[in-house]
């Protein structure tokens, strides 16, 4: 009985060693006697001989390496910058990894790839461009040049981003006396605008005003003023309080002759 206990531990044991779980986000293969199987293993449970054989394990999401570097300028200055390199491994060309480059060995190939190509872009750009809208052109320029050398190797290099640019003091004060002299002008030439905008108005406003008196004085004939004179003393005289009204004698009025007369 103690026997057929041993043998079931035995194979327990040696069951549990011969199977492994392949997670999401990797690929698998099997190392046979040192010779690498070039079928890829699907994410699962995969079953082999512990004794003869390994399971090789890699990533193929993306992944995000950090380098902190110093890259060159045109004017010859180096700016110090930290870099994201997002990047992931083709599962087809995973093979072709592990026997060219090696499990783990990855970051070496890239970060090299990185520098030589980083430093090729960054020398044809000025520091201050790594403060302006050129950064992203410089994202760009490295992220291809890097891709065709990675790609042909299995790696799809996704983004390069320059996260931290530290420019030296000196230059760094003088992008910010630029930019706060681009902003100056900005709002000046707002303000202008706008009251180049208010006066285009007041003209507007006052040929309108201009344009309706002539309109009005021009239909202003005296009969039509002698009739809208009138009307006027006709209203005031419909009023049962006193009055006394005051003209300089040529204002038309109409007298109401008496019956004596």
């Amino acid at each position: 009985m103690k026997t057929k206990q041993i043998f079931l531990l035995i194979t327990v044991i040696v069951l549990s060693f011969s199977c492994s779980v392949i997670r999401q986000g990797e690929i698998g293969m099997k190392r046979k006697l040192g010779k690498l199987d070039q079928k890829i293993l699907q994410p699962g449970a995969v079953g082999y001989n512990p004794f003869v054989t390994r399971i090789i394990k890699m990533p193929i999401r993306t992944m995000n390496m950090e380098i902190s570097t110093n890259l060159p300028s045109k004017e010859g200055l180096n700016v110090t910058a930290v870099i994201s390199i997002l990047y992931r491994i083709v599962p087809d060309k995973a093979p072709s990894i592990i026997e060219n480059i090696g499990v783990g060995n990855e970051s070496n190939v890239i970060s090299s790839v990185f520098r030589s190509s980083a430093c090729d872009v960054c020398s044809r750009f000025f520091a201050k461009d790594m403060h302006s809208a050129q950064r992203a052109s410089i994202e760009s320029e490295i992220t291809d040049q890097m891709e065709k050398i990675l790609s042909p190797r299995g790696f799809e290099i996704e983004a390069v981003l320059l996260k931290n640019i530290s420019l030296p003091a000196g230059l760094a004060r003088a992008v910010e006396e630029k930019l706060e002299a681009e902003q100056a002008a900005q709002r000046m030439e707002f303000l202008l605008d706008r009251e180049r905008r208010e006066a285009q108005r007041k003209i507007i406003e006052a040929q309108g005003i201009r344009d309706s008196q002539k309109i009005i004085s021009e239909g202003l004939t005296p009969a039509i003023i002698q009739w809208q004179s009138i009307d006027a003393f006709r209203e005031v005289a419909k009023s049962p309080n006193s009055k006394v009204i005051i003209t300089d004698g040529n204002a038309p009025m109409l007298i109401n002759p008496s019956k004596d007369n």
